[in-house]
């Protein structure tokens, strides 16, 4: 009997930059086989950018990989002064956020998880 395969876990990203801000639109699951990339993505686009967008409307899942992931770019930009920005979190990934006590330093605010841009 041959074994069930395991889906691949995929993550797409769209961005679009403009003069006052960069966005990057992830889709599908932030885990460990994916939170590479999302890192090399982000922080390639830091250098040009006094802001990043992360709008996470389409992640699926994260796992802690993806948490660690999200905390690396958040220094990164901090680093280069360049601001992170999550938005558009689902209700789990807000719960995720909450519970792990990470909410607080994106943007310093709890309730800037979630808002979306102008």
């Amino acid at each position: 009997m041959a074994a069930n395969p395991v889906p691949i876990s995929e993550l797409t990203f769209e961005t679009i930059k403009d003069p006052s801000e960069t966005l990057v639109r992830c889709n599908g699951r932030i885990v460990s086989a994916t939170s590479g990339d999302l890192q090399n993505t982000v922080r390639a686009l830091i250098p040009g950018t006094k802001r990043v967008v992360l709008d996470l409307s389409n992640v699926t899942y994260m796992d802690s990989s993806g948490l660690g992931a999200l905390v690396g770019i958040y220094l990164s930009a901090k680093r280069q002064d360049c601001e992170l920005k999550l938005i558009n979190l689902n209700q789990r990934l807000k719960e995720l956020f909450r519970l792990t006590r990470l909410a607080a330093i994106f943007e310093g605010h709890e309730d800037m998880l979630g808002v979306t841009p102008d």
